[in-house]
């Protein structure tokens, strides 16, 4: 008996720990049916460990789907029947696209489901009567179809809807009762009849009908409209009185002046619960520091610990340290990828600003390659290529995906952080800025770390894409050296080297294994070394148009090798500039010796002694 509990305890384990998987293939079946014109669910991969990371996917803290958000995305096609296999579905946002065929019975299995949102779509057939299952559900859009037939009964037993528009389809018949006195309803555009006693809907709105009940709610609605009305005035006039007196802050990018926070899904929490969760910000529980805040790991209060990492940042009565909250917390809201740090919430008080993150198991890339722990292994190779991959695809989403597009500004090992599966996610935004569409570009001071930041970026002050594709290249030779982009000269006892030089001294003279970091102990693909190096090289090109769009490197990574054509335009290149630094250095040793000739002859002749 012991042994079948164990087994069943341990079957258990197994399924509960499979469930993400599970998951991750019904949302990659779904997609399937779907036609993406738009490639809003490209990353809706069926070799995925968890879903939480695909685009417009929102979980809870057991790593369970709760929201689908593709409102307006250009769909079409057909809704599978495997959407009702998320039993913690509780909002399902597809209105505004143009999907076709029926609506699934299975959607009835979706017993935590508050919110459905199939309007403005093409879809035909009846309302399935297992709608009426949706014990929870409170709100539902099926409006702007071509649905027929009768609104089922089965409605009339949903005790949560207070917000049901089945306005502009093909229905007809009667209108249940129940369906009559919730809060919210539209019916116009349809066949249907709202009973004996009322008027008939064709072509009206049954929210206007001729009963006591009736009239109250539109009354009512109107009073509240107009008590809103006053408050946003009064709301508009204090906040305008605010800012007439507040001092001017300077943004880069023209059309962002505006920093009214929208943070949707993202928590708010109070500062007691981060207070607590990192035993008071204790020196013991940071994780690192950066350039406008520490990081302290910590955990949450709750049946399940949860662990996070606390960003606390500093100076924030500054104008920078303002700014560089509000710029982190509207990148990472607008930037949703499997391979962009997450934002869970936030924490504002007078002095205070604070943002909270998934705790990273295995920090940054940086970390790993050089503060290795005893009995700690170092990063194997296959391991290092999936984080230079899941890096690209990260840069690839903010430069060619977003809008507007997002220059990271700060790529480099320290902040690309790995999860628990050693899975690469871009993070710390406190540098990134919004491009200007119209110009391409924004004029800023200069700001990263020294050795990643692109040469035209430190004579301009102008950052791009092609700046952080500097970065990124740096970062492909810290991932294959362990080393840092500046590290001293200890042949020569003083000074400091460049890693990019050091590099492309040993790619000339054909040393390629004396890059590699000895941590591998060459374990290694040698092919995969060459073409990594080579993509690295593209990347820190002298001449930025010469470097490839992230997009590309994605390309390179994925594929076998680098177009030939690239590599061999870059050595020709590398050798002229090779050359003419050679020639100028001879140039400058030259009137070096002149100037002291010159010097040594007037010393003689005026007879010093």
């Amino acid at each position: 008996m012991k042994l079948i509990a164990f087994g069943l305890l341990l079957l258990g384990c197994i399924q509960s720990f499979a469930t993400p998987d599970s998951q991750v293939v019904i949302l990659h079946q779904i997609r399937m049916m779907l036609n993406d014109t738009r490639g809003v669910v490209n990353g809706w991969n069926d070799n995925q460990v968890s879903p939480c990371y695909f685009n417009a996917i929102i979980c809870n803290q057991d790593q369970q789907v709760t929201s689908i958000t593709l409102s307006s995305s250009g769909l079409s096609g057909v809704l599978s029947p495997r959407i009702g296999d998320l039993p913690y579905l509780q909002q399902l946002l597809l209105d505004g696209n143009n999907i076709t065929g029926g609506i699934p019975q299975e959607l009835g299995n979706l017993s935590s489901l508050t919110t459905l949102k199939l309007g403005g779509n093409n879809l035909i057939g009846s309302i399935p009567d297992s709608l009426g299952r949706l014990s929870k559900l409170q709100n539902l859009d099926l409006s702007k179809n071509h649905l027929s037939g009768k609104i089922p009964t089965s409605l009339s037993n949903l005790p949560s809807l207070n917000d049901i528009n089945l306005a502009d389809n093909n229905l007809d018949g009667e209108i249940p009762k129940q369906l009559l006195q919730v809060s919210h309803y539209n019916y116009i555009g349809n066949q249907l009849n709202c009973g004996q006693h009322l008027i008939p809907c064709k072509g009206s709105d049954v929210n206007t009908g001729g009963s006591k009940n009736s009239i109250v709610k539109v009354v009512l609605p109107s009073i509240g409209g107009a008590v809103t009305l006053i408050v946003i005035v009064v709301l508009f006039l204090l906040w305008w009185q605010r800012m007439r007196y507040r001092p001017e802050i300077y943004v880069d990018v023209p059309g962002q002046h505006d920093h009214n926070l929208e943070f949707g899904q993202i928590k708010r929490f109070s500062w007691r619960e981060l207070q607590i969760a990192t035993g008071n910000f204790s020196e013991q529980s940071v994780l690192g520091k950066g350039g406008f805040g520490k990081v302290y790991k910590g955990v949450l209060p709750g049946p399940h610990g949860k662990k996070v990492a606390v960003k606390r940042l500093f100076e924030v009565e500054k104008p920078d340290g303002e700014i560089a909250f509000l710029r982190e917390v509207e990148l990472i809201s607008i930037a949703v990828h499997k391979n962009i740090l997450r934002l869970i919430g936030f924490c504002t008080t007078p002095t205070e600003r604070l943002l909270v993150y998934p705790y990273m198991e295995n920090l940054s890339v940086a970390s790993r390659l050089r503060d290795i722990k005893l009995n700690e292994p170092a990063l194997d190779w296959p391991t290092r290529v999936r984080i230079a991959l899941g890096a690209a695809r990260g840069l690839e989403y903010l430069h060619e995906h977003c809008n507007p597009k997002i220059i990271h500004r700060d790529v480099k090992a320290a902040n690309v952080l790995l999860d628990a599966n050693f899975e690469a996610v871009v993070g710390d935004f406190g540098l990134a800025k919004m491009m200007d569409i119209e110009r391409n570009t924004v004029t800023t001071r200069v700001r990263g770390t020294m050795g990643h930041i692109a040469p035209e970026y430190l004579k301009t002050g102008r950052p791009s894409v092609k700046t952080d594709i500097f970065g990124y290249g740096v970062m492909l030779l810290e991932i294959v050296t362990g080393e840092r982009a500046i590290f001293p000269d200890f042949l020569e006892g003083a000074g400091e080297i460049m890693l990019i030089d050091q590099v492309k001294l040993l790619v000339q003279g054909g040393r390629l294994t004396d890059i590699v970091d000895r941590n591998l102990d060459n374990a290694y693909n040698f092919e995969e070394l060459e073409k990594i190096i080579q993509i690295a090289l593209l990347c820190t090109h002298v001449e930025p148009d010469r470097r490839p769009a992230m997009s590309e490197v994605v390309q390179m990574l994925e594929g076998n090798v680098v177009p030939a054509e690239q590599w061999e335009e870059w050595q020709v290149a590398e050798l002229a500039r090779r050359q003419q630094y050679e020639m100028r250095q001879q140039q400058q040793l030259f009137s070096f010796s002149e100037e002291s000739l010159n010097i040594q002859e007037a010393i003689q002749l005026s007879g010093g002694r």
